[in-house]
């Protein structure tokens, strides 16, 4: 059976429909296949022929990292939520009912953690900004529209929630005019984030239409574009119809005296192997626009500090800037591929001590929290008590920005609310009680 690709401008997805017969070609039986389904009737599922063809070892399912981190996996998700959607599924139930029982695992999954709907969306007046987040002074992240899809999905990402088609979990806007009248109303903002979803998604013309109104704006500094593209389909920049069309405006944003930071996403050392990746590395920072590199920290995808190693130092070779180890967030599948922070500080710092200080520009393992990004420093004993060294890289409160803190040491500790406070009763970020009943923001 021929799978039937689907897609625009050339670009080639698989979808949830051609989940069965994907796996099939890597040998899965009839009730491993159901119990996935399962899994991707919760979770969003796409990928595409340069994902499944390229970079996918077919002879090596399921432990190879890159078909871990595209498919979903049996087990991804509590075992009675897994067998009760299956036994749906097998039943040919009515539509309705599926879809009520599979909301119901969804809204167990903290599906916009870190105040992302109650805390970031700004405000108009009384209203609030759709597509748009403002959390730290400075950045604003926008969403647009026609963005908000990708190349591939992440098993693990945070951003599942835009994918599932769930109208309240969605944020997205077309209204350009609105993000820059938001902008001229906030000139604390340097920096804009186009987010998604992917922007590298959308045709050049529509980018330019986002883009191109911001390069005005003498209180911007720089522009950034979240993007998982160079290791999904690197000829975006390369061989697509209108690949010159993107790197000209990239070249735009450089000349009007903007940085235009690419945030690019490599989880594994192979999504940059290809001369393909190479040769659209080389055309991006050709425009002047400087290439900044991030991931997660992912169990059975990337966490052995080798994977890292390698990642760095391919990075930096390529002229790329090591600038983020992330850890997984509390949302999605968080359980099956967080690793303990007291892990993830250990392999952070065993391959940050075998690369070069060029590769030392990366930071982490950074939990983005609801009070900003807390990176692990370290463990160490201070007066008899072994405890996790912590700062904040950003913050809500930029008063709160590089200040050490401390906590409990806990080896099975995956994120900031799995920690207590050490040498004091409150981290710096918690409300302070005053007094009875009364609170006070720290």
């Amino acid at each position: 059976m021929t799978l039937t690709q689907t897609g625009t401008r050339g670009f080639r997805a698989y979808t949830a429909k051609h989940l069965d017969e994907l796996l099939k070609r890597g040998g899965f039986d009839d009730g491993t296949r159901l119990r996935v389904r399962a899994v991707a009737s919760v979770l969003p599922f796409r990928t595409n022929a340069y994902v499944v063809d390229e970079l996918i070892d077919w002879s090596d399912i399921p432990g190879d990292p890159i078909y871990r981190l595209v498919f979903p996996q049996e087990d991804m998700l509590p075992e009675q939520d897994v067998s009760r959607i299956a036994g749906l599924l097998r039943a040919d139930a009515p539509a309705a009912e599926l879809q009520a029982a599979v909301r119901m695992v969804r809204m167990g999954l903290n599906p916009h953690p870190a105040g992302q709907m109650e805390l970031n969306i700004p405000k108009a007046g009384n209203e609030s900004v759709p597509g748009m987040q403002h959390k730290y002074p400075e950045t604003v992240l926008f969403f647009p529209k026609q963005g908000q899809t990708c190349h591939a999905y992440c098993t693990y990402c945070f951003r599942w929630a835009q994918f599932v088609g769930e109208p309240d979990l969605k944020m997205a806007s077309d209204d350009s005019e609105g993000l820059v009248r938001y902008l001229r109303e906030h000139p604390q903002v340097t920096s804009v984030l186009f987010t998604g979803g992917d922007p590298m998604i959308m045709s050049a013309p529509v980018l330019r239409r986002y883009v191109e109104p911001l390069l005005g704006l003498e209180q911007l500094e720089s522009i950034r574009i979240g993007t998982k593209s160079l290791a999904y389909w690197p000829g975006r920049f390369v061989t697509d119809p209108d690949a010159a069309d993107t790197l000209r405006l990239f070249s735009a944003v450089v000349e009007s005296g903007k940085n235009l930071a690419f945030m690019a996403h490599f989880s594994h050392p192979r999504e940059m192997e290809s001369q393909l990746v190479q040769t659209a590395v080389r055309a991006i920072r050709d425009t002047g626009a400087v290439i900044r590199t991030q991931a997660p920290l992912i169990r059975s995808i990337n966490d052995h500090p080798d994977t890292w190693v390698r990642m760095w130092t391919g990075q930096q070779a390529q002229g790329m800037v090591p600038y983020y180890m992330f850890v997984e967030r509390d949302t999605g599948p968080q359980d099956y591929f967080a690793v303990p922070l007291a892990r993830a500080y250990e392999i952070f710092r065993d391959a940050y001590a075998r690369v070069s200080g060029l590769c030392r520009t990366v930071r982490g393992p950074s939990m983005s929290s609801t009070p900003g990004k807390v990176c692990v420093d370290g463990v160490t004993e201070v007066a008899g008590r072994r405890v996790f060294v912590l700062h904040l890289i950003q913050a809500r409160d930029p008063s709160l920005v590089g200040r050490p803190f401390f906590a409990e040491y806990d080896p099975a500790a995956v994120w900031i609310s799995d920690l207590r406070p050490a040498f004091a009763d409150r981290f710096p970020f918690d409300p302070a009680v005053v007094g009875e009943g009364e609170l006070l923001a720290g």
